[in-house]
């Protein structure tokens, strides 16, 4: 799922504390009938997205194989250049809003692990110094998230980032990355209620996280995976591969469903943690699943239900696109995963 939703709102008088504002109620029904369109759609439509214009762009970067520290720099100048290439083809060919996009990327200041302008565009980007990172946390976007709204995405990153800083004490070295690594689904969809572009992104993310492994010395570094929205789909369903590899956590926020029924279900040693913010509104996506005409279709059950049997921790007040905002609980208690304070991690 996308950080947005359309139906955002804010009711016009204050109601009292029993009491349910009228605007809220309609809205609450227009979301459970779009969603139950949705739902109808994912079954009686095909199950592909209406395809974009392609936008000329460059192949991606030849980079040095195997990928090693001493490497970094020449991956990410590599990069930078490939993403002011992909710029002027797109302005080339009219697109401003893309080429605004890759000229950004293109930064001298950036640190680009990988870059793919074409299509909706891939990006994975670092935050801090990685080769002597202890711990690590990887972003993994949901719905909605390409190179034109890439933006939105880094901000969560450099927000996460910049607690971490603050917070890391003795001898804890801190870096970010944020995974633009798979097609992710548009938020108003059919894909978007299958675990089918999960499917595909998981043994990319699978690698990514094998890869990390050898980035930091002098010994490998602890990692949390933090997975927002349809990304927990996408975490969810790589989780059973990622034994041994140093993922110590799972974080699922702002999920939809994971596609799986339970915790044991993902098969991992990782400490599992889940929480919603109290406006988020992913509360009313209906936790079904079922197999309709050989399509999976629905994301199972509330990663923040008993039954799931993930670690719930406090999110605050806030929507979908709030748990990573500047002062939240739920930035708060995410560093503190990264980190390793598990024991201070607030339970909702």
């Amino acid at each position: 799922m996308s950080d947005t939703h359309p139906a955002d709102t804010n009711p016009s008088f204050t109601a009292p504390p029993s009491a349910t504002p009228p605007k809220r109620r309609h809205t609450r029904r227009w979301r459970r009938t779009t969603l139950a369109a949705l739902l109808l759609a994912a079954v009686v439509l095909p199950l592909s997205a209406a395809a974009r214009p392609q936008i000329p762009a460059p192949p991606p970067a030849a980079l040095p194989t195997p990928l090693t520290p001493a490497a970094l720099a020449t991956a990410y100048e590599a990069n930078r250049e490939n993403a002011a290439e992909a710029a002027r083809m797109a302005a080339a060919d009219g697109d401003v809003s893309r080429a605004a996009a890759d000229r950004a990327l293109a930064s001298p200041s950036r640190r680009l692990l990988r870059f793919d302008a074409r299509g909706d565009g891939q990006a994975t980007e670092v935050f801090g110094d990685l080769p002597h990172a202890t711990r690590v946390a990887v972003l993994v976007p949901g719905s909605d998230t390409t190179l034109d709204t890439y933006a939105r995405f880094r901000t969560a990153a450099e927000s996460l980032y910049r607690r971490l800083t603050h917070e890391a004490a003795g001898d804890t070295r801190t870096a970010v990355i944020a995974w633009l690594g798979y097609r992710t689904p548009a938020t108003i969809s059919t894909t978007v209620l299958t675990p089918g572009r999960a499917g595909q992104a998981a043994p990319h993310l699978r690698e990514f996280i094998r890869e990390l492994r050898t980035l930091t010395a002098p010994g490998p570094a602890a990692v949390a995976l933090l997975c927002h929205s349809y990304g927990t789909v996408v975490c969810a369903r790589t989780a059973p591969a990622l034994t041994g590899l140093g993922v110590t956590d799972i974080a699922l926020v702002g999920s939809p469903g994971a596609g799986a029924g339970s915790v044991a279900d993902l098969h991992t040693s990782a400490r599992v943690w889940a929480a919603r913010g109290a406006d988020d509104w992913i509360a009313e996506v209906p936790h079904l699943r079922a197999d309709l005409f050989g399509t999976t279709v629905g994301l199972g059950a509330d990663p923040v239900s008993a039954s799931f049997g993930a670690r719930v921790f406090a999110a605050g007040p806030g929507g979908h696109s709030d748990y990573f905002t500047p002062g939240s609980a739920s930035l708060a208690n995410l560093a503190r995963i990264v980190l390793g304070e598990t024991t201070e991690v607030t339970r909702a």
